[in-house]
Order: structure tokens, then sequence, then C-alpha cells
């Protein structure tokens, strides 16, 4: 009897050494931080560099009509890395100054990794219309792909669930589920062209066309049209493979009959 009691304590014990959170530093890290944001926004505001130069204000008066910043965008990417755990590792590495607000791995498991609220640094220099600060307004979504291959239909099952929370949560617009390769056409190609954006759009996250579409006039200018719908065409040849990888899974240079078609069937129904 006393052998068995042992033997079950060893497993016990055994369990719960391979169950430990492996990364119990980097989450007290995160907690200091968030203490640290925490302290800053309890704190009254006072600008030093204002009341050297100007009449101070007898007191302070605090506005009560005032809420947190919510995101009004969602970018999805993928990992291009080789495992969950190894985008993991990435995120919670400080010099890799790189992060996302939720990953999902192939399994269909999601880590959040950041509170909603806060800015992650998934989006680097990026562009939609006239937001220049990606990150400052949106939720970044990682999906364990290294670039070269579909995604698992439990992979995109949980994204669609985080998706739904995200919409309804933040009242994001339909338009506002794009792709990093869409805000950063020069140098990104994420989610790749297997991603199923019409899958996504069926459910609301996303913008798509329809199966019948008029005919284009001689007049649509194709640039004036992907700037418009929110694509940097700075560099046109980029504008253009980055509309054609989200809506025809096409990676091709050059604007294609069919691919003016598609984006002026798109004006028609939503600009």
């Amino acid at each position: 009897m006393k052998k068995q009691l042992t033997a079950c304590l060893l497993l016990l014990i055994a369990f719960f050494s391979c169950s430990r959170n492996p990364y119990k530093e980097t989450n007290q890290s995160y907690r200091n931080q968030a203490k640290q944001y925490a302290a800053m926004l309890r704190k009254q505001p006072v600008d030093s560099s204002l009341t050297d130069s100007l009449k101070q204000s007898p007191y302070f008066v605090g506005t009560t009509n005032f809420n947190m910043r919510k995101p009004s965008y969602v970018i999805i990417h993928h990992t291009a890395q080789h495992s969950t755990e190894e985008t993991l590792k990435t995120f919670t590495l400080p010099r890799t100054q790189v992060s996302a607000h939720y990953v999902i791995g192939k399994d269909g498991i999601v880590y959040q990794m950041l509170n909603d609220y806060l800015r992650a640094w998934h989006a680097g220099i990026s562009r939609w219309g006239n937001q220049l600060d990606m990150n400052s307004a949106s939720i970044g979504i990682e999906l364990d792909n290294d670039g070269y291959h579909y995604f698992d239909s439990l992979q995109i099952n949980s994204l669609l669930v985080v998706l739904e929370k995200l919409k309804r949560t933040y009242n994001i617009p339909t338009a506002n589920f794009i792709g990093h390769g869409d805000i950063a056409p020069t140098r990104k190609n994420d989610p790749n062209w297997r991603f199923p954006w019409k899958l996504l759009a069926d459910k609301g996250y996303g913008l798509w066309y329809d199966s019948v579409r008029a005919p284009v006039p001689e007049t649509f200018n194709h640039i004036d049209g992907l700037r418009i719908v929110g694509f940097d065409v700075k560099d046109t040849s980029a504008a253009i493979i980055a509309f054609k990888r989200h809506f025809l899974q096409d990676t091709t240079k050059g604007m294609t009959a069919l691919g003016r078609e598609v984006l002026y069937n798109l004006h028609r129904k939503y600009y």
C-alpha cells in the first residue's frame, strides 16, 4: 500500500512539473507592465511643459465623459514559422519587437497574448485608407502557418469564434477585417493566397463580390478603385498583387479583366 501511495505521489509530481507554464517569467513581465500603465491612467494629468509657459488653472477638472479607446480593425496574419510554440517564444522575446493579440494553432487552440485594449506590435509600417498607424487601431491575429500550406479547419473554426467576439464587443465594421498583406503590400503576403476570405465574408468578416457582375465601364480607373477600397497605391504593382491575392487567390503581376470586373463590382456594392 505504501509503495502504491508513493508511486501515485510521484506521478502527481511528474504531472504538475510537466504542466508548469513555461512562460511564467514573461507572464510576470506582462503583469508588471500592465500595472505601470494602470498607474499612469490613475495619475491626475498634469503637463509640466504647459504649466511652465502658461498660466496654470486653479484646480484640475476631470471630465466624466470618456471610455477606453477601442480597436476598429482586425488584421489577420500567418506566422511564417514552423509551429505555434516557435511563435509564442518569438512573441515573448524582447529582442524580436513583435507581438500579436491572439495566436491560433493548427489544432484550434487559441492563445490570447495581450489585452484587446493594448497596442500590439504586429502591423509594422502599413496603411489602410487614411489610417497610417494600424497598430494603434487594430487587433492582430496570427495563424500558425508557414505561408506555404492551407489552413486547418480546426484553426479556421476557432478564428471564426474569435472574430465573432471581437465584432460584437467592439462593433468592428464588416469591411475592417483584412490581412497583413492588404495593409503592407510591398512587404507582406500574409495570410497567403490559400486563406478562405470568402468563407469569412459569408460570415460577416470582410467584403466579397457577387457571382453575377455588371460589365465594367471603359472609364473605370482601377488604380483609383484600389485606393478607394483602402489599398496603398504608392506602389501600384504591389497594390494590384495584394488585391488579387485577397479576392482572386492569384499572385501574378498586373491587373486582369477579371480583377477589374471584381473591383468594379465591389465599388457598386459598397462604395
